[in-house]
């Protein structure tokens, strides 16, 4: 529990701390689906408030948020996906006699979402006053207290202690409305998506907070109950009688009206921002994206006006996406967007801004990848085969490789494995465990010219069953030069493999060897990096064979620049070369910032792999021998670099 501890005002180093719902939603896949024949669903971050603090986060607002989740995978799910999203996490509390919340959703039609909420005796419910510690609320300029919270004595308690400490100290209060009667007992466990029950309960408890808040932000339903008044015109006239906030009507599709002073007898006569026509696929959290927009504007003291177009903008991205969170706008989406716009009235499908999106969500940065290729299928097989050795003999083998990466990182950042799935699987669950900055794993038949996939032409079905943080790997052997033929098969296969790699949400990393296809100049490389770029194809990494000049490098690195600035960047490959060349090549990247560095293979571990396939070389052996060869290219690049 937290304790209070006054001691010297601190100076607000967040901008909001929100309070209340922190649950795991899962969304049905299905789309024009009952929740009845769901059949699989997309885990995130769910409930009013943890939907605000990742929201404001993303749109460079620093956010902090005060909840429970329970002691298990969910609740964890929920503490390292805030913090990922650069949420302050201090007011997060576990409890270890409850369970996370759970939300089951699904769109079933336009504006027609059923859900279930799993809430009994969850643990965001048990917030009590131990849990607010004063100075958590006074390091921010601004808390947001949510309607669900003020539904039982030990939540409102906490609420209101929280309202009590930054009235004293001469912070913002804000006050999202968010009312879901479900919630409050007054719908049945089927009617999670009913808007509006009357209750003067509920109208008693949210009046007794209207008087100490500087913004109430409400749907028409919302308001109607925060004021206990049956029209919408005379409930905003009873808020304002009863407190001095700004007041945001939110009108769905119509946008938002704000008032901020004497209320007229015309509803229409506030303040507007600009509106965005858009295709409603989803409603649910729209009103949370809404919020976060506004108070981007708000609470960097921007016009009213430009608050509520923002918090439209964010309200367009929302209902135009499946889920909450992990889809709302960053703020070069949402800056893009308004300056753009966008064709499409289906934001989904605006690939310009899924891009933006996509590069601005991943996880954390990766300035430095030194990794050790191990996914090598064919050029072990021919070993094994050569040896007279049985093929499960590369299994054991690979795994030997993950130890010997893992002595060079040291489980420090900047490492990392790219392991095949042929022979890979149990090395991947021992990579797993090593803390490992970045996992590849290859995708293409061996030696395949044209392209083809190793396992199934469908290679979207195929990616699902991936980790998330596994990066796919494609190899293609691709020359400018080509047949237009062959170039135009080729590409279609990139191509397809890109879209399924954005649909699953797993980064891309494209590697094109050209020079065994034909002459290497200056421009070879830079010209096949355009040309895919021209189809659309964005991968978040490339891949690419040592280039003969520093001009090669310089052209390649300006491709980079003008087609995607937000690429994660180059990775040099080795092509089983000594390793006193591969470290000139590393000095000649210099001239291009975007490499960042490399991933080998053979270079490596040809040496040892043979050795050991052969009994000439024990276990720990190799394990040293593949070490010290992966430690003298690591310390070679970092040289380079200055970072040694």
């Amino acid at each position: 529990m937290a304790h209070d501890n006054p001691g010297a005002q601190p100076e607000p180093t967040l901008d909001v701390i929100t309070i209340g719902r922190s649950s795991v939603d899962l969304y049905g896949q299905q789309i024009g689906s009952r929740l009845e024949d769901i059949a699989s669903f997309a885990k995130s971050v769910g409930g009013c408030p943890a939907n605000i603090a990742i929201g404001t986060a993303r749109l460079g607002l620093k956010s902090g948020l005060i909840t429970r989740v329970g002691d298990e995978q969910m609740g964890r799910f929920i503490r390292e996906q805030t913090a990922r999203e650069g949420v302050a996490t201090e007011g997060i509390a576990t409890d270890k006699e409850r369970l996370t919340a759970l939300v089951l959703l699904a769109v079933e039609a336009e504006g027609v979402s059923p859900m279930i909420f799993y809430r009994s005796d969850c643990a965001d419910m048990a917030l009590n006053e131990g849990d607010i510690d004063e100075n958590f609320i006074r390091s921010s300029r601004a808390v947001l207290v949510s309607g669900t919270h003020f539904s039982k004595p030990n939540t409102e308690a906490a609420q209101r202690k929280a309202i009590r400490i930054a009235k004293a100290n001469g912070r913002k209060v804000i006050f999202d409305i968010d009312y879901r009667p479900n919630l409050w007992g007054l719908a049945g466990h089927a009617e999670g998506f009913e808007r509006y029950v009357k209750s003067d309960r509920v109208s008693a408890k949210m009046k007794e907070t209207l008087a100490d808040c500087d913004l109430i932000v409400g749907t028409e339903e919302e308001i109607m109950i925060g004021a206990g008044v049956d029209d919408v015109l005379g409930a905003i006239k009873e808020i304002r009688r009863l407190s001095k906030a700004t007041i945001v009507l939110k009108r769905g599709a119509m946008g938002c009206i704000v008032y901020d002073g004497p209320i007229s007898d015309d509803l229409e006569a506030g303040i507007v921002g600009q509106g965005f026509p858009i295709e409603v696929f989803n409603v649910l959290g729209a009103g949370d994206a809404f919020m976060s927009g506004f108070l981007r504007g708000f609470l960097r003291d921007e016009p009213l006006k430009t608050c509520a177009t923002w918090a439209n903008a964010c309200g367009a991205f929302a209902v135009s996406r499946l889920l909450c969170s992990p889809e709302y706008p960053t703020w070069a989406e949402l800056d893009f967007f308004l300056k753009t716009g966008s064709k499409h009235r289906a934001l989904r499908k605006d690939e310009a801004i899924n891009h933006i999106h996509w590069a601005t969500t991943r996880n954390g940065e990766i300035p430095l990848l030194m990794a050790l290729a191990i996914d090598h299928r064919s050029q072990l097989v021919s070993v094994a085969d050569e040896l007279g050795v049985a093929h499960h003999k590369i299994v054991s083998f690979k795994r030997l490789a993950v130890e010997a990466a893992a002595r060079v990182s040291g489980g420090r950042t900047g490492y990392g494995m790219l392991i095949d799935e042929r022979f890979g699987r149990d090395a991947f669950f021992d990579a797993a465990t090593k803390n490992f900055s970045w996992i590849g794993r290859p995708v293409e038949l061996p030696g395949s010219k044209p392209l083809k996939f190793e396992f199934s032409q469908d290679i979207g079905s195929q990616l699902t069953e991936w980790p998330l943080n596994h990066c796919i790997k494609c190899l293609c052997f691709y020359h400018p030069d080509d047949p237009a033929e062959l170039k135009a098969e080729q590409q279609e296969k990139l191509r397809t493999l890109f879209e399924a790699a954005r649909k699953v949400g797993r980064e891309l990393l494209v590697e094109i060897i050209a020079g065994k296809n034909g002459p290497l100049t200056d421009d070879t490389i830079p010209t096949a990096m355009e040309e895919l770029y021209a189809l659309g194809i964005k991968p978040d990494w490339w891949k690419l064979e040592p280039q003969e000049s520093t001009a090669a490098w310089q052209k390649i690195d300006a491709v980079i620049a003008k087609n995607d600035p937000l690429c994660r960047g180059i990775v040099l490959l080795g092509l089983e070369a000594p390793a006193e060349e591969l470290i000139r090549s590393f000095e000649a990247t210099l001239a291009a910032p975007s490499v960042k560095g490399f991933a080998v293979g053979r270079t490596i571990f040809s040496d040892a792999a043979r050795a050991w396939m052969s009994g000439g070389m024990n276990d720990e052996e190799a394990i040293s021998e593949m070490a010290g060869r992966f430690r003298q290219l690591t310390q070679a690049w970092l040289k380079t670099r200055g970072l040694e």
